[in-house]
């Protein structure tokens, strides 16, 4: 078994605090597009990807991130912002105007609320700020790949609550019969709900069991995501995601059976 241990080591940027196995997960078929102008924290974070089993292509600019991006079609973009021929986040628009999804997260310096928010609202799944842990940054990028479907078993789920269906195979959601469209992320946090209606789930809980780590996580994403899901689920209908102050939040049927 391969191991990195090197205890509480700041590398680059990162932070090596425990040690990272390999996950067995179908080896050479997930692909990890890397972007980073710091060679000394690409070649780190290259190296313990590879012990999960992906290939990993490396991008140290804007421009070669884009073209590696349209050879590669990879299963996971890690983006950082500051690179030194372009805003990481016009690189993430430019990608994101294909027509493949692909979960994307962010690698940042910068810790202020409004960054992480501009960041998410561009098309980032996830954020992490520097300097960060190589374990964190394996365990976010498998809750995206689980949430995107590349580390998921067949899914034949279907939930329906009120005039909401959710069909897990198809990753299709309606209401009402009306189609609505959902990243990754999005279906994955609609779908825990929808599994418990009318029950109050804590930030912390929705946290732990969406974005799949238990880290010291900053629970304002999950508030970011429950905005952007009432956009999409709620818009001029009649409300079906509530907020309890203070707690977190809660599903129901629109007209309250």
């Amino acid at each position: 078994m391969t191991t990195v241990s090197t205890a509480h080591e700041q590398f680059g940027g990162a932070v090596v605090d425990a040690p990272i196995t390999g996950s067995g997960h179908d080896a050479q078929s997930i692909k990890i597009l890397l972007v980073d102008d710091e060679p000394a924290l690409t070649n780190l974070v290259k190296m313990v990807l590879h012990y999960e089993g992906w290939q990993v292509g490396v991008a140290h600019t804007g421009r070669e991130a884009v073209q590696k991006f349209i050879e590669m079609r990879p299963d996971a973009l890690v983006l950082d912002i500051q690179l030194p021929d372009a805003d990481g986040l016009e690189v993430l628009r430019q990608v994101r105007n294909g027509d493949q999804y692909t979960p994307t997260l962010l690698l940042t310096a910068r810790d202020a609320v409004i960054d992480r928010v501009t960041g998410l609202t561009a098309g980032a799944d996830d954020y992490m700020s520097k300097p960060f842990s190589l374990e964190e940054l394996v365990a976010r990028l498998r809750g995206l790949l689980r949430r995107s479907s590349v580390l998921s078993a067949p899914d034949n789920e279907v939930l329906s609550v009120g005039g909401l269906v959710l069909y897990g195979a198809s990753r299709e959601v309606t209401r009402d019969d009306d189609p609505i469209s959902l990243t990754g992320t999005e279906f994955e946090l609609l779908r825990y709900l929808m599994r418990n209606p009318r029950r109050i789930l804590s930030r912390a809980e929705i946290l732990d069991r969406v974005w799949n780590y238990r880290f010291a996580g900053r629970t304002s994403i999950v508030d970011l995501y429950i905005s952007y899901l009432r956009k999409k689920v709620d818009a001029g209908r009649a409300p079906m995601i509530h907020t309890a102050r203070g707690v977190g939040y809660m599903l129901r049927p629109a007209d309250g059976t």
